[in-house]
């Protein structure tokens, strides 16, 4: 009889030559290895295997598991949206794998305790960050009640629920990917990368839900997401959900001109880069022309002074007087408010922070002053934060309802997901983006890139 058993991120079938033959032609990810004499497959094959083994009435021991079912309960049932139903609904019809893509804000947390309750079976979170982890260690404990173990920050303690980082999994997944019949990727936008694809392949959870609110990728990561937790199953964006699970919102777009004297700079740093781009014949669109004129602005000093003007204009766009007078302007309107303000880049930050007296969050923030900084915001003892982008992705600020974007990427995500910081429901409130553009500069081209989602276009 074969044996099929888990070895560090991997799956090996061991048995009779002919069987394995037999095996080998019916499932295509399992290769010969001689080391052994059977075959090996990456874990993430172990749903593929055993079916088509069990399918083919081949007689094989499942040493690989070492998940448990778990039953678990909410401590507090409470009704859920129509949407997290649906999404839930459509995750179980895809054989309890693949995608669900919600706004910030619109509760994909408790779809993933659904899906938790759906599956029954031990779970591994998986979450970008150590505070996103913190996070869903205490929603889940609140929800439902286990001990829960960490994997990460210093910690190691594996439980029937477990919560890591990306990171944590990538290097402790060779022992913990037997463990678990449930992973749950939280900001499943991250896995593509060739690291955290590793810790996904190698785990053998046949049951697997990957969350983001912004699934678009410039490359072909999609692909390699639906095939380590599958397609896509179920979608819905944020014009869709405003005004109902979401706050309402408004987009306000704000062109403000240079001055004479950065119009003057600007156009000079500027035609300096672009002169040197043109000489050599580089092509920026893509991120491979941008590292080609990074290549050769080392190699040469008119290379040099090229990248100098490149910083310098892209530097004036960015922060120029006209958006720091508006800032002010805004930051006035709206002292009665929960405003976040986001930057590009930390000195920007912390330029508005010590401008304003506004305490800034960047990824230089130590752990304690960063909890001391967001639960004075939520209580309302500090009403604005301005961050560069450590409150881009997950963190929680519920009672934010202004953003003001001084400057950002061309990234559609980095955008979207800004937006999503400030819809999070409740009772009368309705939220604005305010974003700010150097008008005649490089910046309306990335303005205009960046605003290519639904969300920017109701």
């Amino acid at each position: 009889m074969l044996r099929l058993r888990y070895d560090g991120g991997t799956l090996v079938l061991e048995g009779p030559h002919d069987s394995l033959q037999e095996a080998r032609a019916l499932c295509p990810s399992l290769a010969a290895d001689r080391r052994i004499g059977g075959l090996r497959a990456p874990a993430v094959a172990y749903r593929e295997v055993l079916t088509r083994l069990t399918r083919a009435g081949i007689a094989f021991e499942d040493e690989a598991r070492a998940y448990r079912e778990v039953a678990l309960r909410h401590l507090a049932e409470r009704e859920p949206y129509v949407h997290q139903t649906e999404a839930v609904d459509a995750w179980i019809r895809g054989g309890r794998r693949g995608v669900v893509v919600l706004p910030t804000g619109s509760g994909k947390t408790h779809v993933a305790e659904l899906a938790m309750v759906a599956a029954a079976r031990s779970t591994l979170v998986v979450a970008p960050t150590i505070d996103l982890m913190n996070q869903w260690y205490d929603t889940l404990t609140t929800a439902f009640g286990v001990h829960l173990g960490v994997v990460g920050g210093g910690a190691h303690d594996v439980a029937d629920v477990t919560v890591t980082t990306y990171d944590s999994a990538y290097r402790h997944m060779e022992k913990l990917g037997a463990r678990f019949g449930l992973v749950i990727y939280d900001e499943v936008h991250h896995l593509p990368g060739p690291s955290y694809s590793l810790a996904a392949e190698g785990s053998l959870a046949p049951f697997r839900l990957g969350l983001t609110a912004t699934p678009e990728r410039a490359d072909d990561g999609m692909a390699r997401i639906a095939h380590l937790t599958g397609p896509i199953v179920y979608r819905r964006d944020l014009s869709e959900m405003a005004g109902g699970v979401l706050s309402p919102y408004e987009i306000v777009r704000l062109r403000v001109p240079l001055t004479d004297e950065e119009r003057e700079r600007y156009d000079l740093a500027r035609g300096c880069y672009l002169d040197f781009v043109r000489a050599r014949g580089i092509r920026l669109s893509g991120g491979q022309g941008f590292r080609r004129f990074l290549r050769e602005t080392s190699r040469c000093p008119e290379g040099r002074q090229a990248f100098k003007g490149y910083r310098e204009q892209r530097a004036i766009a960015l922060c120029c007087v006209g958006k720091r007078r508006l800032l002010r302007a805004l930051l006035w309107q709206h002292r009665t408010d929960r405003t976040l303000i986001f930057t590009h880049e930390n000195a920007t930050a912390y330029d508005i922070a010590r401008e304003h007296l506004i305490p800034p969050l960047t990824h230089q923030t130590s752990a304690a002053e960063r909890r001391w900084i967001l639960s004075a915001f939520r209580e309302g003892e500090v009403n604005a934060i301005v961050t560069s982008r450590v409150l881009n992705e997950g963190v929680d600020v519920p009672r934010a309802n202004v953003a003001v974007v001084m400057s950002g990427s061309a990234s559609v995500r980095e955008h979207v997901q800004r937006l999503g910081r400030i819809l999070r429901r409740a009772e009368g409130k309705e939220a604005v983006l305010y974003e700010l553009i150097a008008a005649g500069t490089s910046e309306e081209g990335m303005s205009e890139r960046r605003r290519d989602h639904r969300a920017y276009q109701s």
